[in-house]
C-alpha cells in the first residue's frame, strides 16, 4: 500500500500548489496511479525562495553542535522509518526492496556523516609577515541552495543535497523528481520532526524546466546542486552562470570496465552481473562498456550470460526479486533503439533484447557481444539493463578505448596484479575508479565525475566544502 501524501513543503508548512494543479504518480511495475503530485506556481516558488532566505539566517546562526543535534535526531528517525520509506521507494521507483531499504539506511548514514563533519569545519591561522598581525581563514556556509535530484536514487540523490547543505549551515530548496516524490517527502518529514526550523528545508515539485529557470534566476540562491543528465547539466550551468552561482553537478556516465588477463574470472563475473543489473541498470556508475581480455573473452561472455539469465525479474515488492522495471515507457523506447542499432551494425544479441509481457515497464536483461565501435550504444549512455561486451588484446589499446568518450564518472578494472591495478587506475580518466569491486559510493568518500560527467563532489570532506565559502581576515592590533 502506498499511503504517502505528496505535498509541497514551503516555510515549514505542508500544502498543495497555489492553483491546485497536479500530475499523476505512476507505479512502474503495475502502471497504476499511486497519488497526485502538486505542480508549483510562480508564487509558490517565490515563497520557497523567500522561506529559504529566512531559514538560512536562522540556521547559519546556530552553532555546529546545535545543528549536529537536530541532524542526528533526523538520522535516527530515518533509520527508524526505513522499512516504510524503503517500501514506498520501491513502489514509486521499481527497484527491489533489497535495494530500496538499504538506500534509505544510506540516507541515515549520510545525514550522520554531515552532522558530525559539520562540527569539524575548521579554519586555520596563517603566520603573519609582521608583528601585531593575526591572519585567520574561516569556512562559512555559502548561502541558500537550489538543488535538483534525479529519480534513479530517490533517497540517495536527495539526501546528499539536504544533509550536505544543512551540515555546512545552509538552507535548501530541493526539487526531487516528480516520478519518485514520496521518498523525498518522507525524508523531509524526518528532518521536520527532528526540529529543523521552518524554511531551512523546502520541497517543490512541478515542470522541471519552469522550476530550474525560476529558482536559478533568483538572487536568493548562492549555490546550485544537480544530479541529472549531461544535457540538463549544460542547460542549468548556463542558467546558474547568469547570477555567478557556485555549482556542483553529478551528470551522466558511460562506465568502462576492464577485465585483465590475470583477473579472477569468477569473482569478476559475479560482481559485474550484480552491479550491472541493479536498479535495472538505471545507475550513473553502472558498468556499461565491458572490455575483456581476449584470453578470457569467450568464457566471460558465456559465464556472464548464464548468470544474467537466472536473474529474477518482477515487482520489487515480491520476495526474491533481483531486478525491477524501467522508470517509464520512454526508457523502453530508448533501449529498443540502441539494441536495434547495435545488432544492425553487427553486434551479437546473446541474451534478452526485448520488452517483457504484462503490465509494467519491464525490459529483459540484455547481453550484446562483439559490439562494433560504430554502434550508438558505445557512445550514448544506455541507462538500462544492457551489457555491451568486447575483447581487447593490449594495455595501451584498452586504455585508449576506455577513455574515448567525454564522460568521466566511474571506471572499473579487475586484475590480480597490484602493479597493473596501479597502472590502470592512474590512466583511467574518471572521477572514481573501482579495482576488483564496484563500491565507489559511501558517505565518507567523494562522489563525482570529470569532463562531461560534471564537476565537484558530494559526500566526504569535499561534499561539505562544496556548500562552504572561504573568508580571510587579517587583523592588526593597535
Amino acid at each position: 500500500m502506498y499511503d504517502e501524501k505528496i505535498e509541497l513543503l514551503i516555510d515549514g508548512k505542508w500544502r498543495q500548489s497555489g492553483d491546485s494543479k497536479t500530475t499523476d504518480l505512476i507505479n512502474p511495475a503495475t502502471e497504476e496511479v499511486l497519488a497526485t503530485v502538486p505542480v508549483c506556481t510562480d508564487a509558490d516558488l517565490a515563497e520557497a525562495a523567500d522561506a529559504a532566505d529566512r531559514g538560512f539566517r536562522i540556521w547559519k546562526n546556530k552553532t555546529a553542535i546545535e545543528r549536529y543535534a537536530i541532524m542526528s535526531k533526523a538520522a535516527d528517525l530515518i533509520e527508524e522509518r526505513k522499512e516504510r520509506i524503503g517500501r514506498h521507494l520501491t513502489i514509486e521507483n521499481g527497484k527491489s526492496l533489497a535495494e530500496g531499504v538499504p538506500e534509505v539506511q544510506f540516507a541515515a548514514e549520510v545525514t550522520r556523516w554531515y552532522a558530525e563533519e559539520g562540527k569539524r569545519a575548521y579554519g586555520r591561522i596563517v603566520p603573519a609577515r609582521q608583528a601585531n598581525v593575526r591572519q585567520m581563514v574561516y569556512k562559512e556556509p555559502v548561502g541558500p541552495v537550489a538543488a535538483f535530484a534525479a529519480w534513479n536514487f530517490p533517497s540517495g540523490n536527495v539526501i546528499r543535497k539536504i544533509a550536505g547543505a544543512l551540515g555546512a549551515g545552509c538552507s535548501v530548496v530541493v526539487k526531487p523528481s516528480e516520478e519518485t516524490p514520496g521518498t523525498a517527502v518522507a525524508l523531509a518529514r524526518c528532518f521536520q520532526d527532528a526540529g529543523v526550523p521552518a524554511g531551512v528545508i523546502n520541497i517543490v515539485f512541478g515542470t522541471p524546466d519552469h522550476i530550474s529557470k525560476t529558482l536559478l534566476a533568483s538572487p536568493v540562491f548562492k549555490k546550485m546542486s544537480l544530479t541529472g543528465s549531461t544535457e540538463v547539466g549544460r542547460l542549468l550551468q548556463k542558467r546558474a552562470s547568469e547570477t555567478i552561482m557556485r555549482s556542483t553537478m553529478e551528470l551522466g556516465g558511460h562506465a568502462p570496465v576492464i577485465v585483465h588477463a590475470d583477473a579472477d574470472l569468477e569473482h569478476a563475473m559475479n560482481m559485474l552481473v550484480a552491479f550491472k543489473f541493479r536498479n535495472a541498470g538505471q545507475v550513473c556508475t553502472s558498468p556499461t562498456r565491458f572490455f575483456i581480455h581476449e584470453s578470457l573473452y569467450d568464457a566471460f561472455v558465456t559465464g556472464f550470460v548464464e548468470r544474467a539469465s537466472k536473474l529474477k525479474i518482477g515487482n520489487g515488492l515480491d520476495e526474491g526479486t533481483q531486478m525491477g522495471p524501467m522508470i517509464a515507457p520512454r526508457r523502453l523506447d530508448a533501449l529498443d533503439a540502441l539494441i536495434g542499432d547495435a545488432v544492425d551494425k553487427g553486434a551479437s544479441l546473446n541474451l534478452g533484447g526485448k520488452r517483457m509481457e504484462g503490465p509494467g515497464y519491464f525490459f529483459s536483461p540484455t547481453v550484446l557481444a562483439d559490439v562494433p565501435e560504430s554502434a550508438r550504444i558505445l557512445s550514448e549512455e544506455p541507462f538500462g539493463p544492457i551489457a555491451s561486451i568486447m575483447p581487447f588484446s593490449g594495455f595501451d589499446e584498452v586504455i585508449e578505448r576506455a577513455n574515448a568518450l567525454p564522460y568521466g564518472l566511474a571506471s572499473f578494472c579487475f586484475t590480480s596484479s597490484s602493479s597493473l591495478a596501479m597502472k590502470t587506475e592512474a590512466l583511467l580518466d574518471a572521477g572514481m575508479v573501482g579495482v576488483n569491486h564496484m563500491m565507489v559510493s559511501t558517505p565518507e568518500t567523494p562522489f563525482g565525475g570529470v569532463n562531461a560527467s560534471g564537476f565537484g563532489s558530494e559526500s566526504g570532506l569535499e561534499g561539505l566544502e562544496a556548500f562552504q565559502r572561504t573568508k580571510f581576515v587579517t587583523e592588526f592590533a593597535l
